[in-house]
């Protein structure tokens, strides 16, 4: 039960991110819930484990981490669209 839970905490964090940011992330619900483990991981090498956690999700780093994941993708992806 508690992987669901990741899965679906995963799948917000990089929807919420995505929200921010304005930008879609390709691959829809697996994508958001890809951007979201790893946004996940790179908030919380960066910015810690501040903020309430949820499913073992730091929300805050995470959200954090994983608009700069979906900016960075954003990034590259317009880079070799050109």
């Amino acid at each position: 039960m508690g992987f669901l839970w990741a899965l679906i905490v995963g799948g917000l964090i990089g929807w919420v991110a995505s929200l921010i940011i304005g930008k879609d992330v390709p691959g829809g619900i697996i994508g958001n819930i890809i951007a979201g483990f790893i946004g996940a991981m790179i908030g919380q090498s960066i910015f810690g484990t501040m903020g309430p956690d949820l499913a073992g999700f730091a929300i805050i780093p995470a959200i954090l981490g994983a608009v700069i994941l979906i900016f960075i993708v954003s990034l590259i992806l317009r880079a070799i669209r050109k």
